[in-house]
């Protein structure tokens, strides 16, 4: 593979049953490559839930990867955006907007990422992270060993988006909080004229939320920009501070589940009747017997961006579509 630039050696399950020593034969081929090779043991993502996955990938980069890039010059604008998986082009929507505010974007974790720019990210003056969940622990680490800061941000809906993007101003000068407001101001017209339309069409619309990482507590903003009410959130692998952060998000009477059964999902449809549920690809099929409108939302449903401004039109337009698609009244619900 000539034009790698490292390799992952990845245990799966039967790795672990078998017991190889996947370490060992990545320090060995390490020195014979010239690159990183590096090894992540974590068999079915560990523990008891996915999160001490997320924590093993975490510290894998730490110890082979972290530190051991090449840079150019570095500037007083250098940011690393932690967390952003690029799911429909989630990330690129992301780094334009930074960009255009007048910030370097130098690593990009971990969607659309290189190698190289894991190894530099300690060079940020700055670390964003978007999925707190899974990499507040890089960004705590860097913070300690590295002198780091970091900031969570949310770039669903104009609201959170305009908070966000003064929140991340305020860490530099005057040029950059000046950049914000100005790209406030510019894009402000058209997300108006996205709600104009939409908001009509969705307000008052009650919407159920069961999906991983950051998305239960960050979309929040973004449905109640077109007039939605989210009156159930859960995680099924989420921690007291993700419920704590989710909670101050929620309004009173709201319900928040954690780690629900099937059996459990559907009961609380039945009783807080949604317009709408957002959730997983194995909910999907259980909500269309239900005859409830349902987005798919790891993936978007293979739609997206939902980030940003350029990702907030397709957000309005998909739950739209969602939520008024005719379908729904053909078929034959689940008493």
């Amino acid at each position: 593979m000539p034009l790698a630039r490292g390799i992952g050696i990845l245990s799966e399950c039967p790795v672990g049953l078998i017991g190889d020593d996947i370490e060992a034969v990545a320090k060995k081929v390490e020195g014979e490559f010239g690159y990183p090779i590096v090894p992540v043991r974590c068999e079915g993502f560990r523990g008891v839930s996915q999160s001490l996955g997320h924590h093993i990938a975490n510290y894998t980069i730490r110890d082979h990867v972290l530190g051991k890039g090449k840079m150019g010059e570095s500037t007083p604008y250098d940011i690393a955006l932690i967390g952003d998986y690029n799911i429909g082009g989630d990330a690129w929507a992301s780094r334009k907007m930074l960009e255009e505010m007048g910030l370097r974007v130098i690593a990009q974790w971990t969607g659309d990422a290189s190698v190289n720019e894991l190894g530099i990210a300690p060079n940020a003056k700055l670390n964003l992270i978007h999925c707190y969940r899974s990499m507040n622990y890089i960004c705590r680490h860097m913070e300690e060993k590295y002198g780091v800061p970091w900031v969570e941000f949310n770039f669903f809906g104009p609201t959170k988006i305009y908070e966000s993007l003064r929140t991340i101003a305020s860490h530099f000068d005057d040029t950059i909080k000046e950049n914000a407001e100005k790209m406030i101001e510019k894009y402000r017209p058209a997300m108006d004229e996205v709600i104009e339309h939409y908001k009509p069409r969705l307000e008052d619309k009650k919407v159920m939320l069961y999906v991983g990482g950051l998305r239960p507590r960050h979309t929040i903003g973004a449905y109640e920009d077109l007039g939605m009410e989210v009156v159930a959130s859960g995680y099924e692998f989420g921690h007291d501070d993700d419920y704590k952060r989710t909670y101050t998000d929620m309004k009173e009477g709201a319900v928040i589940m954690d780690d629900a059964t099937l059996y459990e999902l559907e009961e609380f449809t039945r009783r807080l009747k949604p317009d709408m549920v957002g959730a997983g690809i194995k909910e999907k099929y259980s909500y269309h017997k239900m005859g409830v409108p349902f987005r798919q939302m790891h993936s978007w449903d293979y739609s997206g961006p939902y980030h940003g401004f350029d990702g907030f039109p397709v957000f309005a337009r998909d739950m739209d579509m969602t939520v008024n698609s005719p379908t729904w009244g053909l078929i034959r619900r689940k008493k």
